[in-house]
C-alpha cells in the first residue's frame, strides 16, 4: 500500500526493471524514510528531487510534461499502443511498477469533491513532477521513463488513458483476468492541477483496518473491493530503501528478473494468481513479506470473508479482481467522448 511519506509501502510493489539507467537507480534514494536521513541525505534527498525535475523537463523526458491540450485519445493509437506496452513488459520485466503507476494516478480520488480535476483520480496528473516527489510516488520515475518512448509514439493516447492501459495489460500479461477498461480519459494540463499529498493509503498504521476503510471509503470503495485491490500484491517487492519496509534481499529475490534484492509476498512474483491470500492466511515462509495491511485481511471480520473466499476460490478472486481494477481505473477520469472507447477484443 501507500501513503504520503517516505515511509509508504505502495499497492503492487516497486520493481527497478533492468537495464535502466544508473541515474534512474540513484533516485530512489529520494523515497528513504524521512526520519532516518541525516542531514547529508537530506542534501541528497533535494538532489535526487532536482534530479526528477531535471529528467521531467529534457530530453525524452519532456513529453512527461508537456502540457496536453488533447481531449480524447485515437482508437487506432491506443490498440498500438497496447501493443508496444506489451513489448517493454516483457523485455523489462515491470508488471508491477507500471501496475502501480496507473493505480497511484488512480487513488488519490476524493468522492467528496465534484469539481474536476480537484477530485484527483485517474487524470494523468502524476506525470507532472511535483505529484512525483510525493513521498507514496517514490520510484516511479522509472515508470514513467519507461512508458515515455510509447507516449512519444502514439501521442493520441492521453497520458491518463497510457497509465490505466499499462495497468491493465501489466495484470493479463501476468496470467490475470482481463479488465473490462475503456477509454478517453481527459488529461490535466498542469502542476497546479495535481492532487495534494496524503491521498494514497499506508502499509503500517496504528489502526489498519480503520485506515484502509478510510482511505478507500473515501475514493467511493468497498470493503471487497480493498480486499480484491489488496491481492495485486501477488505482484511485486517491497524494497526497504525506497520505502522503509522489507527485507533487502530474499531467496526468491537475490536473482530477479530486473535489479535483484527486495522482498516479495509471493514465491512467483511476476505472476498473477491467489498466492497472496494463501501465503498471507498461513504466513509460512519468513522471506515472504505480510505487512500490518496485509495482516489484517485475516484478522477483521469485513475483510475476512472476503480474504478467506479468494484464498481458496482464484476464479472469484479475478472476478472481483477484475471489477474492482475497472472501477479504481475510472475514479476521477473525465471522458471524451462521454461513454469512452472500448479496445474491441478482436484487437487483442
Amino acid at each position: 500500500m501507500a501513503m504520503a511519506s517516505a515511509r509508504s509501502i505502495v499497492f503492487s510493489g516497486a520493481l527497478l526493471c533492468k537495464s535502466l539507467p544508473a541515474v534512474t537507480a540513484r533516485l530512489s534514494i529520494a523515497a528513504a524514510p524521512h526520519r532516518r536521513l541525516s542531514s547529508s541525505g537530506l542534501s541528497l534527498r533535494a538532489a535526487c528531487s532536482r534530479r526528477i525535475r531535471t529528467f521531467a523537463m529534457s530530453g525524452s523526458g519532456a513529453a512527461a510534461v508537456e502540457s496536453s491540450q488533447r481531449i480524447a485519445s485515437q482508437l487506432d493509437q491506443l490498440v498500438g499502443a497496447r501493443e508496444a506496452i506489451k513489448e517493454v513488459i516483457t523485455k523489462m520485466h515491470c508488471n508491477p511498477i507500471v501496475i502501480r503507476l496507473g493505480w497511484h494516478d488512480a487513488g488519490t480520488y476524493d468522492k467528496n469533491i465534484s469539481e474536476w480535476p480537484k477530485c484527483g483520480g485517474a487524470n494523468g496528473s502524476l506525470r507532472f513532477p511535483i505529484e512525483l516527489e510525493h513521498g507514496a510516488n517514490a520510484g516511479l520515475i522509472n515508470a514513467l521513463k519507461l512508458l515515455n518512448p510509447v507516449k512519444e509514439k502514439f501521442t493520441a493516447v492521453s497520458y491518463a488513458d497510457l497509465f490505466q492501459l499499462a495497468s491493465a495489460t501489466a495484470i493479463e500479461m501476468a496470467g490475470g483476468p482481463r479488465i473490462p477498461m475503456r477509454y478517453g480519459r481527459v488529461d490535466t494540463v498542469g502542476p497546479e492541477q495535481c492532487p495534494k499529498e496524503g491521498n494514497l493509503p499506508s502499509a503500517g498504521p496504528p489502526n489498519p483496518s480503520e485506515h484502509l476503510r478510510k482511505v478507500f471509503h473515501r475514493m467511493g470503495l468497498d470493503d471487497k473491493d480493498i480486499v480484491a485491490l489488496s491481492g495485486a500484491h501477488t505482484l511485486g517487492r517491497s524494497r526497504p530503501e525506497r520505502s522503509g519496509w522489507g527485507k533487502k534481499e530474499t531467496k526468491y529475490t537475490k536473482d530477479g528478473p530486473g535489479a535483484p534484492g527486495g522482498q516479495s509476498w509471493t514465491v512467483e512474483w511476476l505472476k498473477f494468481d491467489n498466492s497472496y491470500f494463501k501465503d498471507i492466511k498461513e504466513k509460512r515462509d519468513e522471506d515472504l513479506l505480510v505487512l500490518p495491511t496485509d495482516a489484517v485481511l485475516f484478522e477483521d471480520p469485513g475483510f475476512k470473508e472476503h480474504a478467506e473466499l479468494y484464498a481458496k476460490d482464484q476464479d472469484a478472486f479475478f472476478k472481483d479482481y477484475a471489477q474492482a481494477h475497472a472501477k479504481l481505473s475510472e475514479l476521477g477520469a473525465k471522458f471524451d467522448p462521454p461513454q469512452g472507447i472500448r479496445i474491441d477484443e478482436s484487437t487483442s
